[in-house]
């Protein structure tokens, strides 16, 4: 599904040249992401933080930027 996403992004470009690829694909994932680990987590952010492989300022600091902090 991601793979051919990407593929027609590729193609709707007509020619022009792709840029900021990361930070486009990290907008459309990384909030869907965090509220599913949290949900998962039942709101406890250390836990999400061990899911995620990431050090839990990080997650707390993502978790306050999508309005998810508990």
């Amino acid at each position: 599904m991601a793979a051919e996403a990407l593929d027609n992004y590729f193609t709707s470009l007509n020619g022009h040249k792709p840029a900021h690829m990361y930070d486009l694909v990290m907008r459309e994932v990384e909030e869907p992401l965090f509220k599913s680990v949290l949900d998962y987590s039942q709101g406890n952010q250390v836990r999400a933080a061990d899911i995620l492989g990431i050090n839990r300022g990080t997650a707390k600091e993502e978790a306050e930027l999508y309005g998810l902090a508990q």
